[in-house]
């Protein structure tokens, strides 16, 4: 195994960095008042916070523009919603501490009999903070998010609490503590295959290969798809192996990568690692057995 790929593998892939992946911010958006799951809202408040997140792929300039009249017009339950779409805008855009301070107003508009909102809008901001490079303000968020979850007797949403809380604690270097909300998140919601995830990757980090093999495992078991890996279940899945010296294994899992999802970024790590790792070595040849 080459320097650079033993020294890119002890950091390896990255999902218990900082910040945002995909839609982690809005992934929890409040439940709207006036409409069951799945209906879609046709007027008053509900009908202008999805016309406003609507905006959000075209046009998040204008989304953040809608939002600040309607927050400068509207109290209460409308006013939360302004801060909502406000913060959701603003993240878009990279506006990072705009973003927390409309989330942070959010929930503090938010009545304290509401428990389970007011720690989505906690979560939201943690979030923002995370990736405005705040990692103890964000901490300190997402520590209230997990409560208030707790206190709307919400699992789900506690161990997503859990798991940006360990997203936190491993950028200020509190691994330890970090392990130990992945422990809660894996508790609270044992098919959150993203638990496992971070669990093994910190895992890993720590030199714990047979505790983080076991976690890999766990992950892989809770996804769908090809051989039961998603990419990034893949990619670290060979990590694991090669630290542990099972190249063969490592090999195996970074092709499940690139048969899996080859135009993905996970996918050119994958085969990335697979280049400087070199071929696979041919068997010896067997000795001939004297008759």
């Amino acid at each position: 195994m080459s320097l650079l790929l033993a020294l890119l593998l002890q950091v390896g892939p990255d999902p218990l960095a900082g910040g945002l992946r995909g839609d982690d911010l809005v992934r929890d958006r409040p439940p709207r008042a006036d409409a069951e799951p799945g209906e879609t809202p046709r007027d008053g408040p509900s009908a202008w916070l999805q016309s406003c997140l609507d905006q959000l792929d075209t046009d998040p300039a204008r989304a953040h523009t809608m939002a600040q009249i309607r927050r400068s017009e509207t109290t209460g339950a409308d006013r939360v919603l302004a801060n909502h779409c406000l913060g959701t805008a603003a993240s878009a855009l990279g506006l990072w501490d705009d973003a927390r301070a409309a989330f942070l107003a959010a929930r503090a508009e938010t009545p304290a009999a509401e428990p389970r909102a007011r720690a989505r809008f906690a979560m939201m901001a943690g979030n923002a903070a995370m990736a405005g490079g705040d990692a103890a303000g964000a901490l300190a968020m997402l520590e209230e998010a997990e409560s208030e979850a707790r206190s709307a007797a919400a699992p789900l949403l506690e161990a997503l609490a859990a798991i940006d809380r360990s997203r936190a604690l491993v950028s200020l270097s509190r691994n330890d503590e970090a392990l130990a909300a992945l422990e809660s998140a894996t508790t609270l919601a044992p098919e959150s295959a993203e638990a496992w995830l971070l669990k093994a990757t910190l895992l890993r980090r720590l030199e714990r290969l047979d505790a983080a093999q076991g976690a890999i495992e766990e992950a892989a078991r809770r996804t769908p798809g090809a051989a039961g890996f998603g990419p990034e279940i893949g990619l670290e899945a060979g990590v694991i192996a090669v630290l542990a010296g099972r190249e063969e294994a490592a090999r195996e899992s970074w092709q499940s990568v690139i048969d899996l999802a080859p135009e993905s970024p996970a996918a050119a790590t994958a085969k990335d690692y697979l280049a400087q790792l070199g071929p696979a070595s041919a068997p010896a040849p067997e000795e001939d057995t004297p008759a």
